[in-house]
């Protein structure tokens, strides 16, 4: 009688519990709670990270289109060039961007030979040999001259360094010189 009664109470209690609907939200909340919370930094990394890049490729173009408004250019006017990628990347740190602007003239094969190029905490390309470069289909017709800006940036996530690391956020540009048909270069520095 006593096990009858023990299973019958048990079977009331489990009756109860399955009725019970209190405690349904905390557990649901529970549950989506990681998938929301990763839903939400993924996307604020996500919005950082493109933010990052279109002011990338916006600094190349600056940059590259800053050089074809010259003829002939300085030292102090390249530096000047060159650091006004740092405007344009504002409000994000500049301290490891890598920016370089150079010159190529188009040979009979369509490579582009480097006849300037300088660099703003990177290497340049050499002149001496000079340096032949991959051209876009498009801009391989030979004899013709063309600024080529490139920048690179190397982000790290906030959060997600963990998973990603630091990687480099890499644009570049080609414009023509608008006053002539090449650009003399006294001095990078």
């Amino acid at each position: 009688m006593a096990i009858a009664r023990t299973t019958s109470d048990l079977r009331a209690v489990l009756r109860r519990f399955a009725r019970d609907r209190d405690g349904v939200s905390a557990v649901e909340f529970a549950i989506i709670l990681p998938f929301m919370l990763t839903l939400y930094l993924g996307s604020v990394e996500l919005g950082e990270g493109l933010s990052i890049k279109f002011k990338t490729t916006l600094a190349a173009r600056t940059v590259t289109d800053l050089a074809s408004q010259y003829v002939s250019i300085d030292g102090p006017n390249m530096q000047n060039i060159l650091g006004a990628s740092s405007k344009v990347l504002s409000p994000y740190s500049t301290a490891s961007v890598i920016v370089t602007l150079s010159e190529l003239t188009v040979n009979a094969s369509g490579k582009g030979v480097v006849k300037w190029s300088c660099s703003l905490n990177g290497t340049p390309y050499t002149t001496s040999p000079a340096q032949k470069l991959t051209m876009p289909t498009n801009l391989r017709t030979s004899g013709i001259t063309v600024l080529f800006g490139e920048v690179t940036y190397p982000y790290t996530p906030p959060i997600g360094y963990a998973i990603t690391g630091t990687f480099n956020i890499y644009q570049n540009m080609y414009f023509y010189p608008r006053l002539s048909g090449t650009i003399s270069l006294s001095s990078c520095s």
